[in-house]
């Protein structure tokens, strides 16, 4: 505060650390508040959102009221709309009444009135052809248009708050869906009847189960079969590097020689590494090494609550770039073939930016498998991306110090709730089926946690703010671009991915000024990542832009680029192959003269964590 001194001028003294103080009107000398009632009062409102968080699986409720009142308000205001709405619920109510009577006579024959969409399997059944469950189908989908029409054909609502909006009915409506009803459902029906309703025991038996699962955090039934070590992650290798954030797994090679430039993967740490190494049959880095490949993979740490402010800063540092350095004195400097795989590959493409501006051109190639570095059109996942979204998760991740696995899962399921909701509550305790269990699904219920400051960083700078992909993104204080890349670019993306949508991954021909080859396959984001040669029914699409060609719109590409049957493995260690020196012997397990000894065997330690 400011006092007074002799010669009248004001002198600078520090006010005490317990409180501030002001002057009121009759002089008298009163308190502000504190630093600690600060402190209470935003600690106040962050436990109170963390509980309520806990209610509503992470999602803000003040988002979803923006999103409605926006859609409320527009709508109210505009009578047209509303007329021609009515309209729009007349003609389906007329439609529908129009079918009901030609189902009523010709059954099975009765030409629908709607089709389900093309990834809508709800109703493919022959049984939901037949009289009355036609009309129960064909109800549904009239309602479930209609709605889509309302929400997002109101003039001045926000886009994003409309799609919010849009799927937030969606999820409601499913709900309500006639196939989840054991009363209006043909198969469940069917099923019952044949089995005098021990299929429902059996299915409460399967509640049951699941509910004790959850509860005890174990995998689905028949994980136990997929045991890491055991019967997937089992390629043979050594652990040759560990800091607090990762091992750094180097496999042994299977071919007498190989290519001097070794492959380093950078996995996602939202989930464990080894879906790139589940069985011998599916394993990537088993094949990669079959290929003649040196191959190295990076197993991450699973934080706790200890790790609540590790940052994204230090998994690029501590993660890709303690990997390229630990892999630059195995293989003696030789360049390195960098492949970064959903969350990885973006961090993989902050690193070889800051690469780039540093001129250390250690890195070879770069791969980004179902990775993005363009968020404005990332899925349904930007829906609920935005301040307050942000705030909210914020608060309760920092209450308990990460987010935890399950509510990150929680979040990927809604964005498929037909198949990955829906579908396993008809199977499992309505028909009483439980599908085994196989590596995949395994896989995926062994899911890790992330940093409360690390997921901030990520979710405001990459996904809110899009940074990285305008020039805003700062290493070391200065910024980045992937446009200072110069080696040659695989990207990868995935027809059904609903993660990394492939139109997404599909700018990095334009953020980046150097030949860049897309590749389309067929499949999601894990499955269609995790395809074999061999595997029936895969086929690609293979396209190179480079550097002096004009950029080339995602549908126009879409039309012009050649498929192939088979899988894309094939073509990427072609690719790769083409880009590598010729053959010469494996390097030696680690370097012993750098101080990089085998620590122990693959898979580490690291992916046992839970």
């Amino acid at each position: 505060m400011l006092t007074k001194v002799e010669d009248g001028k004001p002198e600078l003294k520090s006010a005490p650390a317990r409180a501030c103080t002001t002057e009121s009107e009759s002089g008298a000398v009163e308190p502000l508040r504190t630093h600690n009632q600060d402190a209470f009062y935003h600690n106040l409102d962050r436990h109170l959102h963390y509980l309520l968080a806990r209610t509503t699986a992470g999602v803000s409720p003040a988002a979803c009221a923006n999103a409605y009142f926006d859609w409320a308000i527009h709508l109210a205001s505009s009578p047209g709309r509303q007329l021609e709405l009515l309209g729009e619920a007349i003609h389906q109510w007329t439609r529908l009444a129009d079918f009901t009577k030609a189902a009523a006579s010709a059954g099975a024959d009765a030409t629908p009135c709607i089709l389900p969409r093309p990834n809508d399997k709800r109703f493919r059944s022959e049984h939901w052809k037949e009289f009355p469950f036609n009309v129960y189908g064909q109800s549904f989908l009239l309602w479930e248009e209609w709605w889509h029409s309302a929400v997002t054909g109101v003039r001045g609502v926000e886009r994003q708050n409309a799609e919010r909006l849009d799927f937030i009915l969606r999820q409601v409506l499913d709900v309500f869906a006639p196939t989840n009803s054991l009363l209006t459902n043909p198969d469940v029906l069917l099923r019952t009847q044949a089995e005098a309703g021990f299929n429902l025991v059996r299915g409460l038996w399967n509640y049951l189960e699941d509910l004790k699962r959850l509860r005890d955090r174990e995998g689905p039934d028949g994980s136990e079969n997929y045991r890491v070590g055991e019967a997937v992650a089992v390629t043979p290798g050594k652990v040759i590097f560990r800091n607090h954030l990762i091992e750094l797994i180097q496999y042994s090679p299977t071919t007498s020689e190989v290519h001097p430039e070794p492959i380093l993967i950078i996995p996602a740490w939202i989930m464990k590494f080894y879906i790139l190494d589940l069985r011998p049959e599916n394993s990537l880095v088993k094949y990669l090494t079959g290929q003649g490949f040196t191959v190295f993979m990076v197993s991450w740490h699973n934080p706790g609550e200890e790790d609540r402010d590790t940052n994204f800063e230090d998994y690029r540092r501590l993660g890709v770039m303690a990997a390229i350095d630990a892999v630059s004195k195995v293989v003696g400097g030789q360049k390195i073939h960098a492949a970064g795989y959903c969350l990885g590959g973006t961090l993989l493409a902050t690193a070889a930016a800051a690469m780039a501006l540093d001129n250390d051109d250690r890195l070879k190639t770069v791969t980004f498998l179902a990775a993005q570095a363009d968020f404005r059109e990332a899925g349904e996942l930007t829906l609920f991306i935005d301040e307050s979204q942000i705030s909210f998760l914020e608060d309760m991740m920092q209450e308990q110090g990460f987010l935890d696995s399950t509510q990150m899962a929680g979040a990927f399921q809604l964005l498929r709730s037909n198949d990955l909701i829906w579908s396993h509550v008809i199977n499992r305790y309505l028909l009483g089926e439980r599908k085994p269990a196989f590596d995949l699904l395994a896989w995926n219920a062994d899911a890790t946690r992330m940093p409360y400051r690390m997921h901030s960083d990520y979710l405001r700078s990459l996904f809110l703010n899009n940074d990285l992909a305008e020039g805003r993104y700062t290493v070391n204080g200065r910024a980045i671009a992937l446009t200072d890349l110069r080696m040659p670019v695989f990207a990868l993306g995935t027809e059904t991915d609903h993660v990394a949508p492939w139109r997404s991954v599909y700018k990095f021909n334009i953020l980046c000024d150097t030949d860049v080859t897309f590749v389309l396959t067929s499949g999601g984001h894990n499955a269609g990542v995790v395809s074999p040669p061999g595997s029936p029914g895969r086929s690609y699409r293979m396209a190179t832009k480079f550097e002096t060609d004009s950029f080339e719109s995602p549908d126009a590409w879409h039309a012009n680029a050649p498929k192939f049957e088979g899988s894309w493995w094939s073509a990427w260690t072609g690719w790769l192959s083409e880009r590598s020196s010729r053959m010469t012997k494996p390097p030696s397990m680690g370097a012993s003269g750098d101080g990089l000894e085998p620590l122990e065997n693959a898979p580490g330690t690291y992916v046992y964590q839970r």
